[in-house]
């Protein structure tokens, strides 16, 4: 028992001294600037290279957007993504709902390759939605220990983040259907900033997190303004492959309500 003990105490001081003070995001404690994230319709240009196609660079467009509603006397966020590549199987649709006050999931729903999963999100479980027609995910039901936060928002999420020099979050995720939530740790690197079109300059926090994967080790890092705390870019480097999202401008023409009609 001891040596348990022992173990727990130099791994906790481990952590400790490579991250700094560690801030968990809980949903109870409200820690998230949820007055920053304003209703918009958020576009980015996703773009990777591999190493074995230096010549070839993949693309996606993707529509974020985000919305204010209110249900059952309740103000929500919604927001409603759209990913496009360059044919429909890369197509991705997802629909989400979680409450304005702390951004607790409510509902999400996600559309690939023609199969659709949608889930009921509450505070201690998840629960696939019976009222959708033609949910793969149906009879999904997985029990939570704590709260969670939508891994699928993660963007929205970094935008709302108390962001500050020498800060380590650890942000309790979870993607909807796969492997238990869990706690991931995203540190404050410093700062850095950014040239954007007219000559203008944003200043960012770059926040920084790693891991393992199959298919071996993996980093990203986030940059996010400091004045109005806008999701700006995102450089992911895994298996000697490069990924980007940069966010394009706003006044970026939607097409999906010219083509839906």
């Amino acid at each position: 028992m001891k040596k348990l003990l022992y173990i727990i105490i130099i791994t906790y001081c481990s952590i400790n001294i490579a991250y700094g003070q560690i801030d968990t995001i809980r949903l109870k404690d409200k820690r998230l600037n949820t007055s920053v994230l304003k209703p918009a319709l958020n576009q980015y240009l996703v773009y990777f290279q591999f190493p074995k196609t230096p010549k070839v660079l993949r693309f996606w467009y993707w529509l974020r957007d985000v919305k204010t509603e209110t249900r059952n006397g309740e103000k929500v966020f919604t927001i409603t993504q759209h990913w496009y590549g360059s044919d429909t199987t890369s197509y991705r649709q997802a629909y989400s709902v979680n409450k304005a006050a702390d951004f607790e999931p409510v509902y999400f729903s996600e559309t690939v390759r023609g199969q659709t999963g949608a889930y009921n999100w509450n505070a201690d479980k998840v629960t696939g939605a019976d009222t959708v027609t033609d949910n793969d995910k149906k009879g999904f039901s997985l029990d939570f220990k704590e709260p969670n936060f939508n891994w699928n928002l993660d963007i929205e999420t970094f935008e709302m983040l108390p962001l500050a020099t020498g800060k380590t979050f650890a942000i309790n995720f979870y993607d909807a259907g796969l492997d238990p939530p869990k706690y991931y740790l995203y540190k404050v690197t410093g700062s850095e900033v950014l040239a954007t079109l007219g000559n203008e300059k944003a200043d960012c926090w770059k926040l920084f997190s790693e891991g393992d994967s199959p298919n071996g080790h993996f980093t990203q890092t986030f940059w996010i303004s400091k004045k109005d705390h806008e999701f700006l870019k995102e450089e992911d480097v895994f298996n000697g492959g490069y990924r980007y999202k940069v966010k394009i401008l706003g006044g970026a023409t939607d097409l999906m309500p010219r083509f839906s009609k």
